[in-house]
């Protein structure tokens, strides 16, 4: 790769929005702002379009974020080179605490260049899936326990307690489905509420 004719594309993803700035690997070379665009595919072809068109090899990079990857897998679908780098390996100045999106773009462009930055490693599209399966599958648990918790809580309150050994096996499922709460209110409640 000619260093001479290289650019470093710092990128601040955000949901609807991405703030790009350059800097080229010309010694006292200054990054510059190229500004805000969208997200779309198209957004992105334009921008490659203008930078590319002066003749320069681009490189990419992005912190790691909500944002996931498929910016990183774009961008490689195109053959452009593209690194996605975590937050917390990014080097940090002494008492900079100032962050735009702007100038987080123009600092990742700055430290790609100088080499400071680490990789992540990008999954593979099915990893990723079989990640966000586990993920899920851990929050619906989650999100089971504390259903029941609540259900057992309301319960309390209203004085009606299981006198069975093991919640939530058969015999309490059975015993769950023949509960009379003491006003139709409660019964909808515990019908549509914290158990349901």
């Amino acid at each position: 790769m000619d260093h001479t004719s290289t650019w470093f594309v710092g990128l601040d993803v955000h949901k609807e929005t991405i703030a790009v700035a350059y800097i080229d690997c010309q010694p006292g070379a200054e990054a510059v702002s190229f500004g805000t665009i969208g997200t779309r595919h198209s957004d992105l072809d334009k921008l490659i379009r203008k930078l590319q068109s002066k003749g320069k090899h681009l490189v990419f990079v992005y912190e790691a974020g909500p944002c996931g990857y498929w910016l990183y897998r774009y961008l490689r679908r195109k053959n452009l080179t593209c690194f996605v780098v975590a937050p917390s390996l990014i080097p940090k100045r002494p008492g900079d605490r100032v962050k735009t999106d702007r100038r987080d773009a123009i600092t990742l462009a700055r430290w790609m260049r100088s080499g400071d930055l680490t990789a992540v490693y990008v999954p593979e599209v099915e990893d990723e899936a079989i990640r966000d399966l586990a993920r899920a599958r851990e929050d619906t648990l989650q999100d089971l326990k504390a259903a029941q918790c609540r259900l057992k809580a309301f319960l309390l309150c209203q004085d009606i307690g299981y006198t069975g050994r093991a919640h939530w096996g058969p015999a309490h499922l059975r015993w769950l489905a023949e509960v009379v709460c003491p006003t139709p209110a409660q019964q909808i409640v515990f019908q549509d509420g914290p158990g349901a």
